[in-house]
Parts: structure tokens; sequence; C-alpha cells
């Protein structure tokens, strides 16, 4: 795993692009309980690198992030769309250890 930044630079209800080993660039995201998730920060629908700059919120419980291209929300825990079962993004691993975000490659 790469360690990305300090928890406390990941604003609840934000979220910042990361630019992982390779060129991978992930999308960490921090909900308002706290839980942190990466997804990859490409838009599926626009080919954009823009995940990152959506907004983050719930649908029926579920927490996702609304791409700002075509406002397309993504599962944060599965990276499925919401909007389209049959499109998804990829999830990357997150852990938190000695407040420090680190991320994997699945």
């Amino acid at each position: 795993m790469t360690v990305v930044c300090p928890l406390d630079r990941l604003l609840p209800y934000r979220g910042v692009a990361a630019l992982l080993p390779g060129g991978v660039q992930v999308a960490l995201f921090r909900t308002g309980d706290g839980n942190v998730y990466a997804l990859s920060n490409i838009d599926p629908y626009s080919r954009a690198a823009v995940l990152s700059r959506g907004i983050v919120g719930d649908r029926g419980g579920v927490p996702v992030a609304v791409s700002p291209m075509h406002k397309n929300a993504f599962d944060l825990r599965t990276g499925v769309c919401v909007d389209d079962p049959d499109v998804s993004v990829e999830v990357f691993p997150v852990r938190v250890d000695a407040g420090m975000v680190l991320v994997g490659v699945p």
C-alpha cells in the first residue's frame, strides 16, 4: 500500500485526487461517519479525471460520489453506478494507520 496523505487532510463530504505509483489516478473520499473510500478518478462516461470533484452523499443509505460531468452516482463501497448498474469504476483498498491514509492497488 502507498501512503497518500494524513487523514486530517481529507475533509468530510469532499473528494481529493491522488496519483499512485505507475500513474494510477484515484479519488479519495471521506464520509461524515469518518469512513474513507478510494475509487478510480476516471469518470467512465466522459473519460475525464473528475470523480474527485464530485459531490459526496448517499442515496437510500448507500454512500456515493456523484460525478460532476453527467451526475451519475457511484457507490463508494463497490464502484457500481447506482443509476446504471452495468457500469462501474475500480475500487481501491484503503486503510488508515497512525493517522495516515494508505491506498493499495486491487
